[in-house]
This record gives C-alpha cells, sequence and structure tokens, in this order.
C-alpha cells in the first residue's frame, strides 16, 4: 500500500520522500524505486525521539510531501509497548494516519476496528481509512454504510488481487535489488492500481493538514577538517543490501570516497581502499557464488590479515566466517556459520567489550538482530559486544569489528567518523 501509494503520487509529478518505521531495510527498498529517491527509517529506539524529527526533515528536502510506512499494527512497540511504535512516531512528526483496515473477513465490524483505533490514544488523528482486500462493489458498500457514522472519511478500496503480491522467504520481501526489473514493474502496476482506487485528492488533504515542523534538519557533515584520502570499500549487490542511507552519508560527511563492489561478482577490492565495509543482506541464498569467487575471497582475507579496518553487520558477519553451510567463506574469523530454522529478532542494547576500528571499549549503543542463522562460537576471544541479557557476542581481531548486531549511525556518528580516519590511516 505504502509503496503504490508513493508510485501513484510520484505519477502526478509530485516530489515524495518516503520512509518506514523501524528498522526494516526491504521496505524501503521498494519505497526508493517508487520516489525515485532513497528510502529511510525513522526508530525512535535506534536512533533516540530526539532524532526522529531531524532525521524527517533532512530525508523530506525538496520533497512535496512525505509517505511514512508504519511497523506491524498501530501501537505496537518495543517489548509490547508503545515506544517506537508507529503511533509514536506520528506523535512526534504530528502526522495523521491513513489507516489501512483488512477488511476481507468482515462487513459492520470493520466499524468496530477503526472505532477502536481512532478512539484508543486521543494524540493520534486517524484522519481517513483504506479499505484493504474488499471482495465486491457490494462487499464496499456495506463497509462504507457501516463505517459513515464515524465521520472517518474512507479514501479508498482495493480489492483483492493476487497479481499485486510480491514474492517473499524467510525475512519478508524478496528484496528490491534482487528483482530490481520485476520490482520495479510491480511498483508501477501497484502505483496504477491505487491511483485508480483511492482518492489521491483526499490523500493529499489529510497531508496538507499536518502542521509545520520546527527544528533543524540532521546534517551528516563532520566538523573539522576531513582526514585526507580515505577511501572506504562498501559491499553491494543483491547479497549486500541492508545499508541505511544515512550510514553512507556518514561516511562521506566524514571525508570517505565510497567505492562500491559486489561480492558474489567483483574480481578484486576496489582500489585504493583503506576500510571494508560489509552491510547485511542475504549471503546465504548467493553462497554457492561467494564461495566460488575465490579470488574476491582471498582478497578480502589478506586485507583483514594486514590489519586494515573492516567493520561487518550481520551477513557481513557470515561472509567473513570459515564456511557457511559448509561452503567456504574468507575465513577471517575461525568461526563457522550455519541456517537454522530459528529466528532471533529484536532490539538490543549492547556495551562494546573491545576497543575497535569502530568503536571505543565502553561504547553504548542501540541495534537490531534479524537473522535466521547461527555463528560458532558466537563470540571471539575478544569480543565486540556485551549484549543486554545474551552475554559477549561478535569479534574484534585486529582491525576487524564483526557482529550480529544492525546499528544506525546516526545516533553514535564518532563511530563512522573513526572507521574513516581509520581508513585514512590516522590513529583513532
Amino acid at each position: 500500500m505504502a509503496s503504490g501509494l508513493v508510485a501513484a503520487l510520484a505519477a502526478r509529478g509530485l516530489r515524495v520522500a518516503p520512509f518506514k518505521v523501524g528498522p526494516d531495510f526491504i521496505d524501503p527498498s521498494y519505497h526508493a524505486l517508487a520516489a525515485g529517491r532513497p528510502g529511510r527509517n525513522l526508530d525512535p529506539f535506534l536512533c533516540g525521539e530526539e532524532l526522529v524529527r531531524p532525521l524527517f526533515l533532512h530525508g523530506a528536502r525538496g520533497a512535496d510531501l512525505a509517505v511514512v510506512e508504519g511497523v506491524m499494527g498501530l501501537f505496537d512497540g518495543e517489548g509490547g509497548g508503545d515506544f517506537a511504535s508507529t503511533a509514536h512516531v506520528a506523535r512526534l512528526l504530528g502526522a495523521p494516519v491513513l489507516l489501512v483496515v483488512d477488511a476481507s473477513a468482515m462487513a459492520r465490524s470493520a466499524a468496530a476496528v477503526v472505532h477502536g483505533y481512532s478512539t484508543f490514544d486521543p494524540r493520534v488523528r486517524v484522519g481517513g481509512v483504506v479499505l484493504n482486500r474488499v471482495g465486491s462493489d457490494a462487499h464496499e458498500r456495506m463497509l462504507r454504510e457501516a463505517l459513515s457514522p464515524l465521520g472517518v472519511p474512507v479514501l479508498g478500496a482495493l480489492r483483492r488481487d493476487g497479481r499485486l503480491a510480491a514474492p517473499e522467504r524467510h525475512l519478508g520481501l524478496v528484496p528490491a535489488a534482487e528483482r530490481r526489473r520485476a520490482a520495479g514493474e510491480a511498483v508501477r502496476r501497484l502505483g496504477e492500481v491505487i491511483g485508480r482506487r483511492l482518492d489521491l485528492e483526499g490523500v493529499l488533504r489529510l497531508a496538507r493538514s499536518a502542521g509545520p515542523l520546527e527544528g533543524e534538519p540532521w546534517s551528516p557533515e563532520a566538523p573539522g577538517p576531513p582526514p585526507p584520502g580515505a577511501r572506504v570499500a562498501v559491499a553491494s549487490g543483491p547479497a549486500f543490501s541492508f545499508l541505511y542511507e544515512e550510514n553512507l552519508e556518514l561516511l562521506r560527511g566524514a571525508g570517505a570516497e565510497l567505492l562500491f563492489f559486489d561480492p558474489a561478482s567483483s574480481e578484486g577490492l576496489p582500489e585504493g581502499a583503506g576500510a571494508l565495509y560489509l552491510g547485511g543482506g542475504f549471503p546465504e541464498v548467493y553462497a554457492a557464488e561467494l564461495s566460488e569467487n575465490r579470488p574476491l575471497r582471498e582478497a578480502v582475507r589478506l586485507f583483514a590479515a594486514a590489519g586494515r579496518p573492516v567493520v561487518a553487520e550481520c551477513g557481513g558477519l557470515l561472509y567473513l566466517a570459515r564456511s557457511l553451510d559448509g561452503r567456504e567463506m574468507c575465513g577471517v574469523l575461525d568461526a563457522g556459520a550455519r541456517m537454522t530454522g530459528r529466528l532471533t529478532l529484536g532490539y538490543r542494547r549492547a556495551r562494546a567489550l573491545s576497543g575497535s576500528s569502530l568503536a571505543e571499549a565502553g561504547t553504548e549503543v542501540r541495534g537490531h538482530e534479524f537473522h535466521y542463522s547461527a555463528v560458532e562460537p558466537a563470540a571471539g576471544e575478544r569480543p565486540a559486544w556485551e549484549v543486554e541479557g545474551r552475554g559477549p557476542e561478535g569479534f574484534v581481531a585486529g582491525g576487524v569489528h564483526a557482529s550480529y548486531l544492525h546499528l544506525h549511525w546516526a545516533a553514535r556518528p564518532q563511530m563512522p567518523r573513526r572507521l574513516v580516519r581509520a581508513a585514512a590511516g590516522v590513529g583513532a
């Protein structure tokens, strides 16, 4: 719904800034296709309440309006509470809510659902409803009649349509980076359908009803002169697509030139790279291609063995292991990785146990885990983090910092700046 709405508004010539509540990487990849600009995240847990508005103002520069996709149910936040929920972010931005209701098995009960959501928290303004998975014209009439006494406008109704589904696997939708042409066509088709079935003028009126936001936009620029000659090689491509846009902006803002490479197909590391950044993604899906690319695996191993700075998150951690489900990986870490049937998911609080090219010992962070894999052992002789309630996790070895934790560096800008200084050969 969110991607299709962004596409429909963009097709009308509007500049739309797309956002996602929470730590998701996959949904923003579809938002970016629909909007033609980066999809970004707004997460009070990862970044703090005080950064939500500045990050929003930064990401919405030059846009005519913003569309913020929620996470889970409207009021579902960290640990079953309200913090970091969609409602929380809506309050922080003073944004009205367009409530999407799955009406596939309801008639008059839909009115009870909308009434409950719109009155549950008076600080959250439900300004419109979209009915999803409606069965027929008659079904839509019944729903509209039931909802009419509530005074919440119905701004559209979408029929059940299997052609609008997107392929899924163990962590959600297949990322757009893995099916760019098909994903682009799917988003375009969604935009066409939503453009016909939603009252876009009503949606725009609802957006205009949001009050002005005071404050300064967030800036990724580092204070002081940047270190000369810093170049950071960033893993990209279908296997490594989980990167926050602000993390890349912070590296550039600290003075780094970013050099992108695909570990599944690149013949070698980018020339002149002073540091490697291996983000998350789906290395397990591309394990054969990653393993067969021996020259690059050897280049990564030698780079790390020379003590150069390497930062790896989740998928990057698996790539640095000896093996992944029996396939040879880089062998940088004395650990094996395997896929499991158990989902590890959730927010984490952690403290750096070992100083590294990324973090000083004692640095406290908030991160996120989302994986079906396990690394054995779970921590090296010098663990990266002490995770609250879990114990030591991750690896610091030479210049390598590898962990399952995904971090949004806007909350700790000193970390990417430390990495850039290490890439330039300047002491932290």
